[in-house]
Order: C-alpha cells, then sequence, then structure tokens
C-alpha cells in the first residue's frame, strides 16, 4: 500500500456560544490532585473529582489506554460536567470524542461502525516530518522585468532576487516567477519575518522586525512585531502534525479525500483500508516517524447501548490502541437493551467488572447557590442577593437544572421593566410562567379526563376505557 495520504486540519474560528457546560475549564484540582471546593467551574462532588484527577494524571502518563470508566449518579449531579473537565484539563493536543449512546441508533450506518468511527476518533497519530526551511527578515526585494509596482502583480515579473538575514549572516537568493507570485499573494514588503518551505516554495509571514517598530503608527495596531531569527538563513525544522485515525481512513478511502471530512457523514468504512492504515502507522511508529496518542471517548446514557454494542465494546478495549472510555448514566438497576436480565446501570456484569467506577452525589443547598452564581456570571445577568436565595431554594425544592433554566428568562423579564438586576419579583414571575416537572405531574393528573390517549394512575380518578376506541 502506498504511504496513506496525511491532510492538514485547520481550526475554523467560530462565535462562543454559553451552553450548558461552557463555564467548565478543568476539574478544579490543586498540584495534590486535592479538589479545591470551587475552581474552574467545578463546585462540590469532591470524592468524584478527586477520583477523576487520578485517572487524568494516568491518562496523561498513558498508563491507561484500553481501560474505562463509569460516572454514575442521578441526574443534575455533574457526571456530564466532570468529564468535559477532565477533557479540558487534557488541552487540545489529545483527542476527545463525545457522543451520546442514543445516537449510535440514528445514524445511517450500522451500530459497530459507529463506535469503530467514535474509537477511531479518539485515537490521535502524532507525526513528524523534518522540513527545510529559509527563515529570515526581507532586507530588500528587487524583481526584474516588471511592469508594476511589487504590491500590485504584474503579468510581466519573469525573475528577481531576495536578500534575507538573520542575527548572524545575510543571503540573496534568485526568484523565480511563481515565488515571485508567492511573495506578491502574501504582501511581502522589507521588514518582514518569513520562512519558506523549500519542498512546496509555501511562504509564511511570521511578523514584522521589532527594527520596525519606529513605523508603528504607519502599519497599525494590528501588525505584529517578532525577533529577528538567529542562526543560519537555511535550516532543518521538525514539523508535527497531529491527526486522529478516522481523518486518516476518511482521507484514503473516498475519491474527494480530504474534503470528504467536511462533508457530513462519512459512510461506512471497509475494514481493509484501516488495517492497511494501522500497518503504515506501526511501521511509522517503528521507524520514529509517529506516534500514538491516546484519547478519550465519552459516552454519555450509556444505558441507551444494546447487547450487541455492549459486546462491541469488550473487545474494543482489548485492542493495543484503544483510547480511555468514559461512560455515564443516570440508571440504577434496570434491564440491559436487548435482553430480559436486570443489571447495575443496566451494564453486563462482564462489562462491569472492567470499569472503574466513579459515583456523584446530589449537591447540598450552599452547593448549589454556589453553581447558580457560576452560571449567572457565565450569562452575564446580575442578580441580587435575594433572588439568588429564591432561586437556590427553587433548585432545592424542583432540581438544578429547572433552576439554570430560570436565570436567562429572569434575565429578560427584568430587562423589560428596564431594571439592571433580577430581582425576587422576576423570579416568581418565570417561576408562573415555566412550570417544573412535578407541578405538570400535578396539571396532568388533575387535568387527565380533559386529554386524549391518556391512562390515568391508580387511584386518580376515572380514567378513559382504551379498549372502547
Amino acid at each position: 500500500m502506498a504511504d496513506p495520504k496525511i491532510a492538514e486540519v485547520k481550526d475554523v474560528n467560530r462565535n462562543e456560544l454559553v451552553s450548558a457546560h461552557s463555564h467548565i475549564r478543568g476539574l478544579g484540582l490543586d498540584d495534590a490532585l486535592e479538589p479545591r471546593e470551587t475552581a474552574q467551574g467545578l463546585v462540590g462532588q469532591k470524592a468524584a473529582r478527586r477520583a477523576a484527577g487520578i485517572v487524568l494524571k494516568m491518562i496523561k502518563e498513558g498508563k491507561i489506554a484500553g481501560r474505562a470508566v463509569l460516572i454514575g449518579g442521578q441526574p443534575g449531579t455533574g457526571k456530564t460536567a466532570i468529564a468535559m473537565g477532565i477533557a479540558k484539563s487534557l488541552g487540545d493536543e489529545t483527542p476527545f470524542t463525545m457522543i451520546s449512546g442514543s445516537e449510535i441508533f440514528s445514524l445511517e450506518m450500522s451500530k459497530t461502525e459507529a463506535l469503530t468511527q467514535a474509537f477511531r476518533r479518539s485515537i490521535g497519530v502524532r507525526i513528524k516530518e523534518e522540513a527545510e526551511i529559509i527563515e529570515g527578515e526581507v532586507v530588500e526585494i528587487d524583481i526584474e522585468k516588471s511592469q508594476g509596482t511589487f504590491r500590485s502583480p504584474a503579468s510581466g515579473a519573469k525573475a528577481g532576487k531576495i536578500t534575507l538575514k538573520t542575527t548572524d549572516m545575510e543571503t540573496v537568493y534568485e526568484l523565480g516567477a511563481k515565488m515571485i507570485e508567492s511573495l506578491q499573494k502574501e504582501k511581502i514588503v522589507a521588514g518582514d519575518i518569513i520562512t519558506i518551505d523549500k519542498a512546496s516554495g509555501r511562504v509564511t509571514k511570521l511578523g514584522t522586525s521589532f527594527g520596525r517598530t519606529s513605523e508603528y503608527d504607519a502599519m497599525g495596531p494590528q501588525t505584529r512585531f517578532v525577533q529577528c531569527p538567529e542562526g543560519e538563513v537555511q535550516k532543518k525544522k521538525e514539523v508535527v502534525h497531529t491527526l486522529n485515525l478516522h481523518e486518516i481512513d476518511v482521507v484514503n478511502s473516498r475519491s474527494q479525500g480530504f474534503l470528504a471530512l467536511f462533508s457530513g457523514e462519512t459512510g461506512e468504512i471497509k475494514e481493509e483500508i484501516r488495517e492497511q492504515i494501522n500497518k503504515k502507522v506501526a511501521e511509522w511508529r517503528e521507524e520514529g516517524k509517529a506516534e500514538i496518542v491516546p484519547g478519550v471517548l465519552f459516552i454519555d446514557e450509556v444505558h441507551m447501548l444494546d447487547i450487541e454494542c455492549f459486546s462491541f465494546l469488550n473487545r474494543a478495549l482489548e485492542n493495543e490502541n484503544a483510547p480511555i472510555i468514559i461512560l455515564a448514566t443516570n440508571r440504577g438497576i434496570t434491564t440491559i437493551r436487548g435482553t430480559n436480565h436486570k443489571s447495575p446501570h443496566g451494564l453486563p456484569i462482564d462489562l462491569l467488572d472492567r470499569l472503574i467506577i466513579i459515583h456523584t452525589k446530589e449537591y447540598t443547598e450552599r452547593e448549589l447557590m454556589q453553581i447558580l452564581e457560576i452560571r449567572c456570571q457565565e450569562e452575564d445577568v446580575e442578580m441580587t442577593e435575594e433572588a439568588k436565595e429564591l432561586l437556590t431554594s427553587i433548585g432545592v425544592q424542583t432540581s438544578l437544572r429547572y433552576a439554570i433554566q430560570l436565570i436567562t428568562t429572569s434575565a429578560l423579564v427584568a430587562k423589560r421593566r428596564k431594571a439592571t438586576e433580577v430581582d425576587v419579583e422576576d423570579i416568581r414571575k418565570v417561576y408562573s410562567m415555566f412550570v417544573d416537572v412535578k407541578r405538570s405531574t400535578q396539571y396532568l393528573q388533575e387535568q387527565q379526563d380533559l386529554y386524549l390517549f391518556s391512562e390515568q394512575l391508580a387511584g386518580q380518578g376515572k380514567g378513559m376505557d382504551l379498549e372502547s376506541i
């Protein structure tokens, strides 16, 4: 097989949205892996965060690849928040894939293929290449046979010279038509610090030399100043590309190659392609050209998977390149999907034996208030102390999630009355407008006879006779 194609994936800038866990910055641990009371967006759950910190350290040291962690607890106790904290602490270099157990069944591919793709998204490959580059400060650019100015490209530009310098030397290079076109496209002028890839001819502008700071006003506030490079102008530089195995699979299995990554669902990938990719990556590892970076696969609502998926997970965990798997569930002893058997968390016993299990506990009233204060800051909402106390009381009686939903809605109500802070009256108003689960259930029980196809709970009045319809 020819060398697999490698495509460099660049980040796309986008607006940051306020989401349920956008306030999470990490696990909030000190250097001894002890959890702080409130740090990096996480509050309470000290035992769970301490355990997650140990898991995080093992992940960073590469000692937990191919193992799995289960975070179990009742709804609204921070299971997903802890998983997101682990992801933030690992940084961008470690692949992190987040899926829901239910979405496995909604994709237009087999369940095992969907899980395989999720696994391979969570396994990074750090590929090292040694490239020859020319790097220095532009002293002068001399374009010959040009009918226009340097900043305005002209078709007559055929050849030229460029003088580059470092702190130690100065060199003159001959320029061809393509290189002149690249320099004109990047609008390179004297004083710029540039690099030129000798293999591809790609020109990159790193910034403007500090020697040009006197011209700052003419250049504008967006100008980036950098130091003049040291050493030789022509040098070798190690370039590192970090991809995941799924990206390499897609690039090598589709006619459109790299563009397939942006075309949505990539469909099923032949196992022969994956075997060839694995073989080639293994060769690169032996030659020292690449290293495997075991990432993290987070499966929320894992109880939604069925027995076939659990069998796949059991087998996949034995693979030498398996990622770290973090599972989360809010189920107790329940039926394993696809069987008639009941088991803790709805997972087979043989899979549970492989797991490190972390439990989350219910938040205290004080912790609820701290979480609501953090969410107010994240959503940029000013709230009086009395309103925070009332919102906390609502969270204790209903749920944390319901109380969080009232933050933005109450801010909009306060804005309508031209107030700068959310007060008690705003909380009371939105509380009366939007009901929680308990009040909604109570209303349905009281109005049961007015709804179609409803089944009345035992002892709650007359229900509709469904058999008579």
